[in-house]
């Protein structure tokens, strides 16, 4: 079995190279990077796709951030993620035969939706407005997927990942998801001595957090057991407040000073719990639970950012 996998040296996609690598399949791993192919250019990801012709195509590849970043360069975020996308689609109309993993996010799901959210809670309602143009570029990536079943029988499945973390993460202290940055900036904050720590927002919203290996052990099992479900959640089940979160990387990095919350900052959505039962039902469970996942992900981050 012959897997391409697109956007190969990010959070995501280098986590897919170390768990595919050891699969029980017999599979060739293709990594791809912006290095070899432009995904902004629509010849050259045709050019990809004819060239290999692999039996899989995991998508990875997407101009991701946090909630600061998201909410700030909002035209960058839909622009780059809906050409991504659709290079990608198109390239793949007249391949069929070629089944596509794509990963999305769980913010696709409308800010009322009932927690835990299943998938049925697609376009149910508005979306959570920092990151909405984020969130729309996502969702078109699914209606296109859904257009290419229905029209030339594509076999696409579309992941939402919960918050993801890990190695290989952005680490940037303002435009990272809430794990790196906070490790990024408390480690500072503990080589200068600083007494206190500030972290934005009321640190009351609970958040549901997947150690990357675990999404990669989820697709590797889809492929292994040749699952075709249109849309699966893939989350942890548990749920901490960003305060219980704070306090937990606190203890990892073994900072002493005192936690301050700045209230002028968004929240973003109050709660965000996935239901994964539908993933769950086919076999797979997560196997790294955040305190170790945590641990890891602090000692990868002082062995490889400098």
């Amino acid at each position: 079995m012959k897997v391409l996998i697109l956007g190969s040296n990010g959070l995501v996609g280098t986590a897919l190279v170390r768990v595919l690598n050891n699969s029980i399949k017999e599979i060739e791993i293709i990594p791809s990077t912006r290095k070899d192919t432009n995904l902004f250019n629509e010849k050259e990801t045709k050019k990809l796709i004819t060239d290999i012709k692999p039996d899989v195509v995991i998508n990875a590849a997407a101009k991701v951030g946090g909630i600061l970043a998201n909410n700030t360069n909002r035209t960058e975020f839909i622009l780059d993620n809906l050409k991504i996308n659709i290079n990608i689609l198109e390239s793949l109309i007249k391949y069929p035969n070629i089944k596509l993993i794509n990963l999305g996010s769980s913010c696709i799901y409308p800010l009322e939706a009932k927690n835990p959210i299943s998938e049925d809670s697609l376009m149910t309602g508005k979306l959570e407005p920092t990151n909405s143009p984020y969130a729309m570029a996502k969702l078109t990536a699914i209606e296109m997927g859904d257009a290419l079943r229905k029209e030339f029988g594509h076999k696409i499945i579309n992941l939402m990942p919960t918050n993801l973390y890990g190695p290989s993460d952005n680490f940037s202290e303002k435009s990272s998801h809430v794990i790196p940055g906070l490790i990024s900036r408390m480690n500072k904050a503990k080589i200068q001595n600083k007494k206190s720590f500030e972290v934005w927002g009321t640190g009351q919203p609970k958040r549901e957090f997947l150690y990357v290996d675990d999404l990669a052990n989820a697709i590797n099992f889809i492929i292994n057991e040749n699952i075709e479900e249109d849309l699966l959640n893939v989350g942890s089940g548990q749920e901490i407040t960003i305060e219980e979160l704070v306090y937990k990387i606190k203890k990892v990095i073994n900072y002493k000073g005192e936690i301050t919350f700045d209230n002028s900052m968004p929240d973003g959505n109050p709660r965000k719990l996935l239901d994964s039962s539908r993933l769950n039902s086919f076999g797979w469970k997560p196997k790294i639970n955040l305190d170790k996942g945590l641990e890891d992900t602090y000692e990868w981050y002082l062995e490889n950012i400098k």
